[in-house]
């Protein structure tokens, strides 16, 4: 038993220690970062997801429905 409470009392001294670094450690970066670069990203994915989608309703897809009509066209 002495073992047992011996080895919870050591496990808790290393979970307290581990706590006072971690509230003690001032390198890590904030919310309002991490917001800003979520923010960020999302916004360039909605810019070339738009892009994409211009492109392809403008350019590929029309000249695809083009090639494929002329490819079934067997009168010439």
């Amino acid at each position: 038993m002495k073992k047992f409470m011996n080895k919870v009392s050591r496990k808790a001294n290393e979970l307290a220690l581990r706590t006072k670094y971690a509230l003690a450690n001032h390198k890590g970066e904030g919310f309002v970062d991490s917001g800003v670069k979520i923010l960020i990203d999302v916004v360039i994915g909605a810019l070339l997801l738009g892009g994409l989608y211009v492109l392809f309703n403008d350019t590929i897809l029309p000249t695809l429905t083009e090639k494929i009509k002329e490819l079934f066209n067997y009168a010439g």
